[in-house]
């Protein structure tokens, strides 16, 4: 009797083991328990620092949408300012320049631009003779200027009529400069500064090159930088799962919105096609949203601004979502659905995120009752707690973290050991925390073999390499890397893979083994249950 009943006890131990072990694992993948993934970035989300080539045709390439300008009168060596940051007239009376005294550009043409200041008013001037005022609330030709341009950093700056704005000796900004200006020290004549020019994403290069050349353009990346070559590599490295960035106009295609460049819609049918032919799943991630999440250039923000939560927006992005789970919610190569990417702390409160994700995840399971709804964590200062405390969803919910050693002063002096020490202590307990928390799985959706320090050696970077493989196979999802390919060699998963400063097999082989095992086991309940 006191036979039988251990081994009743130890059945029931095994039963509940494979129950832990099978909660853990991701419905749907092949082979492997967990997601093992790399991100498409740079694709069909285009953010210019992966691939700055793209954007080597542009005229006047360093003045794209969101480009922030600062002009200074050559005459009266003051430079000109909206003053309280807009809502008032224009004067030229700073001997030096900060936030007042910065525009930021919105390009109409390679010649012709809006200026925005940083209270979000347009320069305007309604015909000869005006002074120019900061009070427009929105642009059209009474806020469109032409900017001629010398090879020594100076401008003219002109209305549509033709008339060129001088400074006058009164500090102000007026249309009535008479006759055509030179290039020496005359009232018309600016000293241009870039002050930054940091967006290069999918509004500045369609808008940079107009439609017709930036389709050309587009349409030889799609076409070449991401192929069903790569699946093949994938597959032979043991990765199981592509996260793919959309943007909202994906949705519109093949005629979105200008300036977007349709084909998006292709390229992912494309991809998940070659991903079903290498046993590969998808994640399709909204990387961009209609007024940007973020204000930065993977979200196709066209002057830095979020302009994302408020209604009309959010329904919009809603439909987007609907279009795309009811387009794959049948194709065997979903995973899942990502709502959306790194929507900003500062600028999207909780109430409006979590709002959004509830929202996101009833369209989703309209479609789909077990494709993954993924939403990702506010970046900027918030706790990824914070959502597994809202209850977005009942079933196949993932929060997404990312991951980097990187953007933020935390990180600059750290060495070589400092930042593995950082993956193994404080990385590895916020997954144990999470992993333990009652809720939503665990994904580590972007992380990279990169950091802030100059002068490590492939050693370095294969042990820093290796101490993220280790923790984040943790995380009860999965992780993906970011990205597949990329200009920058260290943030290139093929490079490092090739080159052997990232190594996957020692994980593989757990992984391998830890299937192993639950075959076995699974076994030894089998007999069990026939002897007992």
């Amino acid at each position: 009797m006191e036979l039988v009943f251990s081994k009743w006890v130890f059945a029931f131990s095994l039963c509940c083991w494979l129950i832990f072990c099978v909660a853990l694992s991701v419905e749907g993948l092949h082979g492997d328990s967990k997601v093992r993934g790399v991100n498409l970035g740079g694709w069909l989300v285009i953010e210019g620092w992966i691939k700055p080539s793209l954007f080597d045709g542009i005229p006047n390439g360093d003045m794209l949408d969101g480009t922030q300008v600062q002009f200074k009168s050559v005459t009266l060596q003051k430079y000109v300012c909206a003053e309280n940051g807009g809502g008032m007239d224009i004067s030229v009376n700073r001997d030096a320049a900060s936030s007042w005294e910065t525009l930021t550009l919105w390009r109409v043409s390679e010649s012709e631009f809006q200026f925005r200041t940083t209270q979000g008013q347009f320069l305007t001037c309604y015909g000869n003779g005006c002074s120019v005022s900061a009070t427009a609330t929105s642009a059209s030709s009474t806020e469109t200027f032409q900017i001629e341009r010398n090879n020594n950093g100076r401008i003219h700056i002109k209305i549509k009529s033709g008339t060129y704005l001088q400074a006058t000796i009164g500090n102000q900004l007026t249309a009535d400069y008479p006759g055509t200006p030179g290039w020496d020290d005359n009232a018309a004549t600016f000293e241009m500064s870039i002050i930054a020019n940091n967006l290069h994403g999918d509004y500045q290069l369609a808008n940079g090159y107009g439609h017709n050349k930036a389709k050309q353009v587009l349409e030889g990346h799609r076409n070449s930088f991401i192929n069903v070559g790569d699946f093949e590599f994938l597959y032979r490295h043991g990765i199981n799962t592509v996260r793919i960035p959309v943007g909202w106009w994906i949705a519109f295609d093949p005629d979105p919105p200008a300036p977007f460049i349709g084909g998006t819609l292709e390229a992912l049918d494309n991809a998940f096609s070659w991903a079903q032919a290498y046993n590969i799943k998808c994640i399709i991630d909204l990387h961009a949203a209609p007024g940007s999440q973020n204000g930065m250039e993977h979200s196709a923000s066209r002057d830095g601004t979020v302009g994302w939560p408020t209604s009309d927006y959010i329904s919009q992005t809603l439909h987007v979502i609907d279009f795309l789970a009811s387009r794959y919610a049948r194709h065997p190569a979903l995973l899942g659905i990502e709502l959306l990417n790194e929507p900003s702390a500062a600028a999207v409160s909780l109430d409006t995120i979590v709002s959004y994700y509830k929202q996101g995840y009833e369209v989703v399971r309209k479609r789909s009752p077990s494709a993954y709804v993924i939403i990702c964590q506010r970046i900027g200062n918030a706790d990824p707690l914070e959502l597994y405390q809202a209850d977005i969803g009942s079933h196949n919910i993932v929060v997404d973290l990312h991951y980097y050693n990187l953007f933020d002063t935390f990180f600059v002096n750290m060495s070589v050991l400092d930042n593995i020490q950082f993956i193994y202590q404080s990385r590895e307990a916020q997954l144990q925390a999470l992993n333990g928390a009652n809720g939503p799985l665990v994904f580590i959706g972007e992380w990279v073999n990169e950091w802030n320090v100059t002068s490590g050696s492939q050693s370095d970077y294969q042990a820093f390499g290796r101490a993220q493989l280790e923790v984040y196979d943790a995380a009860s999802f999965g992780w993906a890397y970011w990205t597949l390919k990329n200009d920058r060699q260290h943030w290139d998963f093929e490079w490092n893979i090739r080159n052997g400063y990232l190594q996957l097999s020692n994980s593989q082989k757990k992984k391998n083994f830890n299937s192993l095992i639950w075959l076995l086991l699974a076994s030894v309940w089998f007999h069990l249950c026939q002897i007992l």
